[in-house]
């Protein structure tokens, strides 16, 4: 039964869910960095909102941990790139508060414009001054989008609505999208320029950090206001207050800051600030349903391996996850076949796909193909890391899928090229399920993939299966099943014997004296 850690406060209908699952649910909200330490090694996922941090040393303890889920969007909480290493997935839920995200932006636009906190002040001090706050209108200005994503996009909607002309910086948002929004697209330097009002809705990243300072702002219209929901860190914060008691900024609304919790800020104080305490995502209904889509996706994932909303692995949907699982399987088990025959340096592993597999989700069938190459080569590498080892390795990954009819209903194909030599194996499954090796090098062998197998490469000369038998039999060796192929009578041929012992180094060195064999191999599955 898998066991899960919520250490953050959540709904308790999360708990309920994980455990309706069957899922063995742990719920301490609260629990102290030094005692996260000490028990994370027990749990197979932890669930936590912004609070815990999932720190690199936190990942490095958690020995059975296999996925990390985070009840909201942001995920700065989290080492992902330690994740990755260690092979945890990391999953959020980008659209559970989404709605009250991009709400928040707009009520912080009108509070704004319009000066409300600092008029609900001064009326209930008894003051009456209504010349002081004399506001702006919405309505006709124009608004600049730092990001058009999820969130974005809404606030997009609801501008319209005000009937504010809407200008939009994303360089992943395509120009027939900007059309369906209703929005422009435009560059970072242009949105500036003609921003009456800016608001952001990226996340954090080293390319985002900083993305609005002094020199963005000088770039800016004078009276410009600025909203930031999204991110602490991607508005230099001493930069802002410069240029708002200059009087350039008119005015400015935080929910983010750079340190959280806030308690003391550089623009605290400020008479044309707006701030509030990183409340975006907070609403009962926002709450409520990040924390039920969490328990969801982390329970799809460790119970049946289905992959939402990840951040370091290609996603994987319930209904393809069946489906998905004995291709992964044989994908992996054709890279294992490859890598265990590589000696030298990994230059490029290309995946191919033809009949049906060529019609499925390509990225988990690369990953379990890179998964297996690796796994003879290097320690603790599963589906998350396995890009990531690849990477960091320079090998160059393909996938291909062809149309083209197969002799199978599917097959795949990996070649593992070196500097060297380049290896090829094809395979199939039987009965839909069942993974079968069809070829390798290039000449046809049917095997199945046996826990323990002798790779021979010998020419096809009389006389070598019954002197390969003799001395395996010699050996105290039973023969278990014996599959050969060939390119032409006398040429090379392939000979894949699956045995019921260890072969040991001797008898290895043993067959490969025999004059016909050209290497001999011992591989595992």
């Amino acid at each position: 039964m898998p066991k899960v850690l919520i250490s953050d406060k959540l709904s308790e209908q999360a708990v309920e869910i994980f455990r309706a699952r069957g899922i063995d649910t742990d719920f301490r909200p609260g629990l102290p960095a030094e005692e996260l330490l000490s028990v994370i090694g027990e749990y197979d996922g932890l669930a936590v909102r912004s609070a815990t941090k999932v720190t690199a040393e936190v990942l490095a303890r958690a020995s059975n941990l296999k996925v990390v889920g985070r009840a909201g969007i942001g995920v700065d909480n989290v080492d992902t790139k330690a994740a990755t290493e260690h092979g945890v997935v990391v999953m959020n839920t980008p659209f559970g508060n989404a709605v009250t995200t991009a709400e928040h932006a707009i009520a912080m636009m009108f509070a704004l414009a319009r000066q409300i906190p600092q008029a609900d002040t001064s009326t209930q001090a008894g003051k009456w001054e209504k010349s002081k706050f004399m506001g702006v209108e919405l309505t006709g200005k124009t608004l600049g989008l730092v990001g058009c994503g999820n969130i974005g996009s809404i606030v997009a909607d609801r501008a319209r609505g005000l009937r504010m002309r809407v200008l939009a910086y994303d360089p992943y948002l395509s120009e027939q999208r900007a059309i369906e929004l209703g929005v422009r697209k435009v560059d970072l330097e242009e949105l500036f320029a003609e921003a009456d009002i800016i608001t952001l809705h990226t996340p954090l990243t080293d390319s985002t950090r900083g993305i609005i300072n002094a020199e963005a702002l000088a770039t800016m219209k004078k009276g410009v206001r600025i909203v930031n929901c999204a991110r602490g860190g991607l508005v230099v914060e001493e930069d802002l207050r410069a240029a708002l008691d200059s009087g350039h900024v008119a005015g400015a609304a935080f929910d983010v800051f750079v340190t959280e919790p806030a308690t003391e800020n550089v623009l605290f104080g400020h008479p044309n600030v707006v701030c509030t305490p990183h409340l975006g995502a907070a609403t009962s209904e926002a709450q409520e349903k990040v924390a039920l889509q969490i328990a969801e996706q982390m329970s799809d994932y460790l119970l049946t391996g289905a992959v939402s909303n990840a951040i370091n692995v290609p996603s994987v949907t319930a209904e393809e996850a069946p489906i998905l699982r004995p291709y992964m399987r044989l994908a992996e088990l054709m890279g294992s076949f490859c890598g265990q025959l590589t000696r030298s340096a990994i230059r490029s592993i290309q995946i191919e796909l033809e009949g049906h597999a060529a019609e499925l989700n390509a990225d988990p069938i690369k990953a379990a193909a890179i998964t297996g190459v690796l796994r003879s080569q290097v320690d603790s590498v599963n589906m998350v890391n396995a890009p990531t080892m690849a990477h960091q390795r320079g090998i160059d990954i393909s996938v291909t899928r062809h149309d083209r009819e197969p002799d199978y209903q599917t097959l795949l194909r990996v070649t593992v090229t070196t500097g060297t030599r380049t290896r090829e194996v094809v395979g199939t499954l039987i009965g839909g399920d069942k993974p079968r090796l069809v070829g390798v090098q290039g000449i046809g062998v049917e095997a199945d993939f046996a826990p323990r197998m002798l790779y021979v490469r010998n020419y096809d000369k009389p006389g070598f299966i019954g002197a390969l038998g003799s001395m395996l039999g010699e050996a105290g060796v039973n023969i278990a099943t014996f599959h050969l192929g060939r390119r032409e009578s006398g040429g090379e041929a392939i000979a894949l014997v699956e045995v019921d012992q260890r072969v040991d180094d001797a008898v290895l060195a043993s067959v490969k004296a025999l004059p016909q064999v050209v290497r001999v191999d011992s591989l595992s599955f």
